[in-house]
């Protein structure tokens, strides 16, 4: 199943936005976070088509693992989901409105040019021929032995069908971009064009000094009326949140280090006060009756360890303690059990799984025939390594069938299942066996080893300093008396106490329901303050309460907005659009004073306003005016007649008037066919992502995911 293997192995695009990995199953279990689980139901549409919870589902369980993968947290992804069907499905619509058909003929023929294929050389042979039978025979094969796994496939095949058509949509319409001879010659003379100017120019920043003006919220409306579609919004909250952190006390730390040193030097509770860290003779078995970290069995080298104690371990004896010393939020006692060369270790496995396992998923044999059938093949690799790949078509691990079994290079400290890595690290290269995981039985064959840096086993006694009962109490007594304070109160008293009171506040004001964390905030209960302001029972002036799991920090949440989808509340881009509609509200008064004033000369111009006469040469393309990117001012420029001073043109930085003393030509290097070839070009490039952006926003989409879990919240 080395083909098949593909689906969790590589990570691949649509488009430049939708990607899958999954997780090989020799990864330690410990890591991975819960999935997100959906009710049943019509999440919604996109131009009348269903997005169903399958399809939602499909896409977040590949973001969410490969964010396990790469380290990163698999929360908050809902909304990139959500966006990655909306565009598969806007570019399936479209290919089909076009009359085109991906038929399977054609899905076979173009399956060696998908990334995901195409990028691996063990899909091709050594002439170079794409491995097209050999890979539907893997694909028939799966579907008889391996549900799982040709499930994936079906998955997987979806969404190249999708990378499919956009490419073969974007082809025909992106054939259809041409530049004509007068484009390109009109291009050329831009190019090449210069008009030199004197100017003055009223800078708003400097006029607003001394003549300030107000934007109110009906500007604000106004100016988002005439955009509409640059403030299409999504439903979103405008909420006020003040922090209430509970940080441990001076009196805390001092408790949680007493305590670690009588752990120490004194004796545990549990042991009567006879045993402590310095005389345990059984150190895993005292750190896990006494520590607030489990005891990692591993070797690690020397930069991986605390930075207490990284530069001492080489030169101490086995045995040797270091601390109490202070890690961030703990205090830390350490003893070096051992030290060894941390071997590199390059190993492939066959993975055996069985009903009701963690890597079982359809599979139907029981766990005795399993056991027997490991054992079996076990036996015929240990007398003949080569027949390791033709046993490969058992393995329930795809991820690592696609690389012939190989799970690379490993060191003591790779993250596998501990009985994984004991096999390496207690048997030669060469060496064969088979070993039970929570996974299955794994065959494991020893391709190679190499020894690395010194490693170290070390016993951490860890004690987090946390706020006692009375920290906690005092924060919760603080967020109670703050919330009393503001209960019915407007958001400026909400506001402005939170300010007088030095409170850590915040006010989001666009926040989207499936955002996942909220802006300054990151904590395990942000996606619950979201799902609290989206209620439909909420009103506005809503107030509540949230404990953060674990730490005793306590959020109060404010409702100050309610945004139904469709255009932004003006208030909540204010920051947005303001300084745009300030500068609009500056040009004009500042284009009345110079009308008004029946100016001649831009020297009446710059007495007027206390300004400097400047010079300048400008160019269209290039339309750069005394530093600052100014279109209209260079266009101006070559639209007023030589000699005339202009009328008030509002730039971008100021109101400017000028008057133009020459034109001249600066031929610029290259003919007109290369010029032709350069803009089509840019044009090809820029148009997909701009043609897709104009799908989504002509499309009709609707969204009830709101709806669907409120139905859920409210059953639960």
């Amino acid at each position: 199943m080395a083909v098949l293997g593909e689906i969790r192995n590589r990570p691949w695009l649509l488009m430049g936005i939708i990607a899958i990995a999954m997780l090989a199953f020799v990864v330690n279990p410990d890591s991975l976070e819960k999935l997100f689980g959906a009710k049943p139901g019509v999440f919604g549409k996109v131009n009348g088509e269903e997005i169903t919870k399958e399809d939602f589902d499909d896409q977040l369980f590949m973001l969410q693992q490969q964010a396990q993968q790469q380290g990163q947290p698999a929360k908050g992804l809902e909304q990139q989901a959500w966006n990655m069907v909306v565009q598969s499905k806007l570019i399936k619509q479209q290919f089909e409105k076009m009359g085109l058909k991906l038929t399977d003929e054609m899905f076979w023929n173009q399956l060696q040019f998908d990334p995901m294929f195409a990028q691996n050389q063990q899909n091709f042979d050594e002439k170079g021929n794409f491995k097209l039978q050999e890979i539907k025979k893997q694909v028939e094969e799966a579907k008889g032995t391996n549900v799982e796994m040709y499930n994936n496939w079906l998955k997987t095949r979806k969404a190249i069908e999708y990378r499919m058509m956009a490419r073969q949509l974007f082809a025909n319409l992106s054939a259809g971009i041409t530049v004509g001879k007068k484009e390109a010659e009109e291009m050329m003379k831009q190019r090449d064009q210069l008009a030199d100017i004197d100017f003055v120019k009223v800078d708003y920043a400097a006029y607003a000094q001394k003549n300030p003006v107000k934007v109110t919220t009906q500007d604000l409306a106004d100016y988002i009326k005439k955009h509409p579609i640059l403030f299409k919004r999504e439903a979103s909250r405008n909420v006020g949140l003040v922090y209430f952190p509970a940080a441990p006390s001076a009196a805390d730390e001092a408790a949680t280090q007493k305590e670690i040193n009588k752990l120490f030097s004194e004796g545990s509770e549990m042991s009567g006060g006879k045993e402590n860290f310095q005389n345990t003779t059984n150190d895993s078995m005292f750190i896990a009756l006494n520590s607030d970290m489990p005891f990692n069995p591993q070797y690690f080298s020397a930069n991986q360890l605390p930075a207490s104690i990284k530069d001492k371990v080489a030169s101490a004896s086995i045995g040797t303690t270091f601390g109490p010393y202070k890690e961030q939020n703990f205090y830390v006692v350490s003893k070096l059990l051992d030290k060894k060369p941390s071997d590199s270790t390059l190993s492939r496995h066959i993975l055996v799984s069985y009903k009701g396992n963690q890597a079982g998923g359809d599979v139907k044999r029981s766990k005795e025939e399993a056991k027997k059938l490991a054992d079996s093949i076990g036996a015929v690799v240990k007398a003949d390594p080569s027949k390791f790949a033709e046993n490969l078509k058992f393995s329930s691990d795809p991820g690592s069938a696609a690389q012939g079994g190989s799970v690379g290079w490993t060191t003591p400290s790779t993250p596998f299942v501990p009985e994984f890595l004991s096999f390496l690290a207690n048997n030669p290269k060469g060496a064969t066996g088979v070993v039970e995981t929570q996974f299955g039985y794994h065959i494991i064959n020893i391709e190679d080893k190499k020894s690395g840096s010194m490693g170290y086993k070390v016993a951490n006694l860890v004690k987090a300093i946390k706020p006692s009962d009375k920290t906690e109490n005092e924060v919760y007594t603080k967020a109670t008396k703050f919330i009393q304070q503001v209960q019915g109160k407007s958001f400026n008293d909400f506001a402005n106490l939170a300010k007088k009171n030095n409170y850590n506040f915040s006010n989001p004001k666009e926040i989207g329901r499936f955002q996942g964390q909220l802006p300054g905030l990151g904590t395990d209960k942000d996606e619950e303050v979201i799902a609290w302001a989206f209620n439909k029972k909420r009103n506005k002036g809503d107030t509540d309460i949230f404990t953060v799991d674990g730490t005793g920090d306590r959020i109060v949440a404010y409702l100050n907005g309610i945004q139904d989808a469709g255009t932004a509340d003006p208030e909540a881009v204010r920051e947005q659009i303001e300084p745009i509609i300030k500068n609009k509200i500056l040009a004009k008064q500042i284009s009345d004073k110079i009308t008004a004033a029946k100016a001649t000369s831009l020297d009446q111009i710059a007495k007027l306003f206390a300004s400097t006469k400047q010079s300048a040469q400008v160019n269209l393309l290039s339309p750069q005016v005394a530093g600052a990117m100014e279109p209209r001012v260079a266009g101006a420029a070559f639209g007023v007649a030589k000699g005339k001073l202009s009328n008030p043109v509002e730039g971008m930085t100021g109101v400017y008037v000028l008057v133009k003393k020459s034109e001249t030509v600066n031929k610029q290097p290259g003919d007109i066919k290369q010029v032709i070839q350069a803009l089509q070009g840019q044009n090809s490039q820029q148009f997909g992502q701009n043609f897709l952006k104009s799908l989504q926003d002509n499309a009709k989409i609707e969204d009830y995911r709101i709806e669907v879990y409120n139905q859920a919240s409210q059953q639960n």
